[in-house]
């Protein structure tokens, strides 16, 4: 059975262990990247396909002929057009689960980083403020304790959970928002009015019709003028130009950014220089090594109960 991956190397960075993938396949080809214009011609006689950042339209998905298995090096499923798989037939495959304590080791970074101001203090330090000042410590931006504070969880899946979990470690009491676009059920809270009332709102639920700029300028508005925003979910959640208008005009008190609309981005505003009190980092909160190994053994698993008949990890 001949299968292709198309993106190898966004997901190995040649170190992690392929064996399982290889034994599950016999005819198994690793491209370590595949721009846009050569992926018809990589797939139209694959039965299985492989793949991460790679997006699959109906017209890609019709000219090979011989698909059978879409399986994907992640959970999230909107680069593949379901649709149309769904009614040529080809099976789709997904990874759940697999980088769950890497996301909320991530996600907690860019809160700790908000909040001790880590970056400023760091580059006061690197600058020689600290030797060149008269006080004991160089003044930076100012530094708040956690315990206490309120924090909003948005989408209360597998990641939304394990975030969840640690924040009493840090005496935080956890909101969890209802769906958006649905009313309130009961323990939980209405978006807008977990966003007018959390210090820290976290997001964690996938991209969809519903969820698509789900927090624009009226949403970024309604919170706390000191609260945080944490994004390691999906890029178009948010209105990019929004938030750094919001965190320009000092309406926020910071965000962390893991993930954009577009990736690699292009004119995104979120990368203009002047943006305060922004943490931005290249949709890196999944990679931790073992996350990765643990996706690529999945995904072997995942083929080999495809090959067995069965439907394991299967979205379609």
């Amino acid at each position: 059975m001949r299968a292709v991956f198309l993106d190898y190397h966004t997901v190995s960075y040649d170190d992690l262990d392929a064996a399982m993938l290889t034994g599950a396949l016999d005819d198994l080809h690793f491209y370590p990247s595949t721009l846009n214009a050569q992926i018809a011609e990589r797939i139209q006689d694959a039965e299985i396909v492989l793949l991460n950042k790679v997006r699959l339209s109906r017209e890609l998905l019709q000219g090979a002929r011989g698909l059978r298995l879409i399986v994907i090096a992640g959970t999230g499923t909107d680069g593949i057009d379901l649709v149309a798989a769904q009614e040529l037939g080809i099976g789709v495959c997904n990874v759940r689960a697999y980088c769950t304590a890497s996301v909320a080791q991530h996600t907690w970074g860019l809160i700790l980083s908000l909040t001790q101001q880590l970056p400023a203090y760091a580059r006061l330090g690197a600058k020689g403020s600290w030797a060149a000042t008269e006080r004991p410590h160089p003044k930076g931006g100012p530094i708040r304790e956690l315990a206490g504070l309120t924090l909003g969880i948005v989408g209360w899946g597998e990641l939304g959970r394990a975030v969840a979990r640690i924040a009493p470690a840090f005496g935080m009491r956890v909101d969890i928002a209802s769906h958006p676009g649905n009313a309130a059920a009961a323990g939980r809270l209405d978006l807008k009015q977990l966003l007018a009332t959390a210090d820290v709102v976290s997001l964690h639920c996938p991209l969809t019709r519903s969820t698509h700029g789900m927090i624009g300028a009226a949403e970024l508005a309604l919170m706390k003028p000191d609260a945080l925003l944490i994004n390691t979910a999906r890029g178009a959640l948010i209105d990019s130009a929004a938030l750094a208008a919001a965190l320009k005009a000092g309406r926020l008190g910071g965000a962390g950014i893991d993930v954009l609309p577009q990736e690699p981005p292009i004119d995104e505003a979120l990368l203009q220089p002047d943006i305060p009190n922004l943490l931005l980092t290249p949709h890196i909160a999944w990679s931790a090594r073992e996350s990765r190994q643990r996706c690529i053994d999945e995904m072997a698993a995942n083929i080999q109960d495809f090959l067995r008949g069965g439907r394991r990890g299967r979205v379609v």
